[in-house]
């Protein structure tokens, strides 16, 4: 038997043979959380889900899972994720979002590890689906996301909405092979909307922290965004869709520093 000794309160734990509890986050995900859960099915020994009050079916389709239901009120993303984490039964936590599923590699990956989970942390590459077709470019793929993990040496960080787990200084991090699956935009409608939203949260979380924008970065950031992910990250292999990525990445960087901007000269952007 493996074990060791967390620095935080000098607790002895064993690393093999361990109890995996997934973690999800929903607000109206009755078109997602199915295909999310069937893949978690003979991995996770507990499922938790936070919701914030959806009004659709989600809760149905959880209660199908025998999943553990928990209603929260929508702080931030990682404010939420850290709270779905600490409600979890079991301190080996797999965090996925509602509209993510497990592909069969990276399930026998986390099978496996379950006997032997030697590291603190483990991460893999998330492939997104858009609208119709899988995207390898763009800057999307490969998309390395950290999203299993002993809660004893991690949590959610970051700025909302970009959440990314930190592992403490120190960690063991390990790569498992296989993909998670990301069923991003069922159309372009959805990706310009999540967009705009998105960017107005980011806008005021910069603002918070104290980050500017200018004129300059204005009209720079969306030409050097689209440079980058249609030319120096291949998005033209993608087709169409590649271009249309690109093209709304960009619209993403116009809007934060224009919005950003807003809040500077004292204007609202919602």
């Amino acid at each position: 038997m493996q074990q060791c000794v967390n620095k935080k309160n000098n607790a002895v734990y064993d690393k093999s043979m361990i109890k995996l509890s997934a973690v999800i986050i929903t607000f109206n995900e009755e078109h997602n959380i199915r295909r999310c859960l069937e893949s978690l099915e003979g991995i996770a020994d507990e499922i938790v889900v936070v919701d914030s009050f959806s009004t659709d079916k989600t809760a149905e389709i959880c209660r199908e899972f025998n999943t553990v239901w928990i209603e929260n009120k929508f702080e931030g993303h990682i404010e939420q994720k850290n709270f779905a984490l600490n409600a979890a039964t079991n301190d080996h936590i797999l965090s996925l979002d509602a509209d993510e599923a497990l592909d069969d590699e990276l399930r026998e990956q986390i099978k496996s590890i379950k006997n032997n989970f030697s590291a603190d942390g483990y991460y893999f590459n998330r492939l997104t689906h858009y609208v119709d077709q899988w995207i390898y470019r763009c800057g999307w793929y490969p998309d390395s996301k950290l999203r299993l993990l002993d809660r004893r040496k991690g949590h959610w960080s970051g700025v909302n909405p970009h959440d990314i787990i930190k592992m403490d200084e120190g960690s063991n991090i390990q790569k498992l092979s296989g993909n998670l699956l990301h069923y991003s935009y069922d159309s372009i409608t959805d990706h310009v909307n999540q967009t705009n939203k998105f960017t107005t949260i980011a806008a005021r979380a910069a603002f918070k922290q104290g980050k500017r924008s200018s004129n300059f970065k204005i009209v720079t950031r969306p030409v050097l965004k689209f440079v980058k992910d249609y030319f120096l990250k291949r998005g033209f292999l993608d087709g169409r869709y590649g271009f249309i990525i690109c093209c709304i990445n960009s619209l993403s960087a116009l809007l934060k520093y224009s919005k950003l901007k807003d809040l500077q000269d004292g204007r609202d952007i919602n």
